[in-house]
C-alpha cells in the first residue's frame, strides 16, 4: 500500500499480514480524494489545511493521505494494539509525527476531543453496521466541528440508516465499497 499523491506520493505504508485490517483500496482512495479535491462538497479541497479524524484508522491510509495532500493535523482513532503500532511507524516513516497523533480508543465509545475535526473518515469493519452509531458517538464526544464533512466507507451491499444531525450529500460505489459523504448539520 502506498500514498497516492502529495508530498509523500509513492511512499509505502506498513501493513499487517492477514485480513485483520482491510485498508481502503487504492482505486477507491484515489476516487475519494479526487471528489474531496474537485467535487461540489467544499469551495476548496476539503483536506486543505484541515483538522482530520481517521476513525477505525487501521493502517491510517486515509488520514496519512490527507496529511500528504496538505491537511494541518490528523488524529487516528484505533482500538487494535497492532494497528496502533503500525500507525505510529507510518507516521514516523513519513516524518508526520508532529502533525498527527494515534489515540487508543473505540469510535463507538470515543474519548472526549479537545479540538473538533472538519474532515472525518470512518472505515468500520464491513460486517458491522457501525458507521451511523460511530458518527453519533463522535459528535457527542466533540470530534466534529460545525459543518464538518464526514466520509463513511461501508460495504456496497449495505445502506446507511439516516443519522440524526447529518445530511447525506453524496454517495458513490467502487467495487465492494460504498463511500457516503455526510455533512454535520448541528
Amino acid at each position: 500500500m502506498r500514498i497516492i499523491a502529495g508530498r509523500h506520493r509513492g511512499r509505502n505504508l506498513e501493513t499487517a499480514p492477514g485480513t485483520a485490517l482491510r485498508p481502503t483500496a487504492e482505486r477507491a482512495r484515489a476516487a475519494l480524494f479526487n471528489i474531496l479535491a474537485h467535487g461540489h462538497l467544499t469551495p476548496r479541497p476539503a483536506y486543505e489545511d484541515a483538522i482530520v479524524l481517521d476513525a477505525f484508522a487501521g493502517t491510517g491510509a486515509l488520514g496519512l493521505e490527507a496529511l500528504s495532500r496538505g491537511a494541518r493535523f490528523a488524529s487516528f482513532l484505533e482500538k487494535d494494539r497492532v494497528a496502533r503500532a503500525l500507525l505510529t511507524v507510518n507516521l514516523a516513516h513519513l516524518g508526520e509525527t508532529p502533525h498527527g497523533n494515534v489515540i487508543a480508543g473505540d469510535a463507538l465509545r470515543p474519548p472526549r476531543s479537545s479540538a473538533p475535526a472538519n474532515l472525518v473518515f470512518l472505515d468500520p469493519p464491513y460486517a458491522e453496521d457501525a458507521a451511523g452509531p460511530a458518527l453519533i458517538a463522535l459528535a457527542v464526544a466533540g470530534w466534529l466541528g460545525a459543518g464538518a464533512l464526514a466520509v463513511a466507507e461501508i460495504s456496497a451491499k449495505r445502506s446507511l440508516t439516516p443519522v440524526p444531525g447529518f445530511e447525506i450529500v453524496d454517495e458513490r460505489r467502487y467495487g465492494a465499497a460504498k463511500l457516503i459523504f455526510l455533512r454535520y448539520t448541528v
